[in-house]
């Protein structure tokens, strides 16, 4: 069982700890950092990441950490007005307290296995976000921030409506202790605010859930089972991919089938 600071790593967390100098860089030099800042971190394991952010000119760094033994270990061995460490898991942590320093720069390694949760939340919340770098598989990645193609599907589109993303490094699992079976990304993002309202939207994106049931089949074939009125849709959409559609195809089509419904 790997150690580190005499504190034993939990698998169940999916602790990796980031130890490489240069990403930290690349996470920071991606975001604007001023003494009005407010930045939090999600899991803040040794503190690697988090000493570097409080060597910036910060108003504030929050840490959520769900390992009472870190968080107890950072309280001990950082020493700095700015910093508050939350002994809490952050997917059910009542994010409105950070509504007084709003709006906040997120600077985190996320866990693996709850990165996709933890992006929703950020969705949820997204009026309190200003900007953020997130550390996430590469896979993972590159799901979100398809166009279309192979891996392009219903979660590249939900989550391009909400943030705008933006592919930075490239991470070996050499940079973590210990280190993952898989390649990383740093992955930049910014809020989308002020969209425009999509009629009966949570209709719509059940819609979209369906386009891309089975990706390689045609839109006709997935939508043959829905009981939407595909007759409205000219022959030659339906005999496209989903994959080969953008979002404002989609669109496009629900304008013309949700009045139908």
């Amino acid at each position: 069982m790997a150690h580190l600071e005499g504190i034993r790593l939990k698998k169940k967390y999916g602790q990796h700890f980031l130890h490489d100098e240069s990403v930290v860089h690349s996470m920071l030099n991606a975001v604007a950092l001023d003494t009005n800042t407010s930045v939090f971190e999600i899991g803040c394991g040794e503190g690697f990441l988090t000493r570097r952010i409080l060597q910036t000119p910060i108003a504030r760094l929050w840490v959520f950490e769900i390992d009472s033994d870190w968080a107890n270990h950072i309280q001990k061995t950082v020493t700095d007005k700015r910093l508050s460490v939350f002994l809490q898991n952050f997917l059910e942590s009542d994010l409105s307290l950070l509504e007084p320093h709003s709006p906040w720069t997120i600077l985190a390694n996320l866990p693996y296995q709850v990165t996709f949760p933890i992006i929703h939340r950020f969705r949820e919340h997204k009026h309190l976000i200003k900007e953020g770098v997130v550390m996430v598989q590469e896979e993972v990645a590159q799901k979100i921030t398809k166009k279309s193609g192979r891996g392009y599907g219903f979660i590249s589109l939900f989550l391009q409506w909400h943030f705008d993303w933006r592919l930075l490094q490239k991470i070996s699992p050499n940079a973590f202790f210990p280190p993952p079976k898989v390649d990383s990304r740093l992955l930049y993002f910014k809020p989308r605010m002020n969209l425009p309202d999509i009629p009966k939207a949570d209709l719509f994106w059940r819609f979209i859930k369906i386009c891309f049931k089975q990706p390689r089949r045609t839109l006709r074939n997935n939508l043959a089972q829905a009981h939407y009125a595909i007759d409205v849709i000219p022959e030659k959409t339906l005999a496209l991919r989903s994959q080969q559609l953008n979002i404002d195809d989609f669109l496009a089509l629900w304008e013309q089938l949700h009045p139908l419904l």
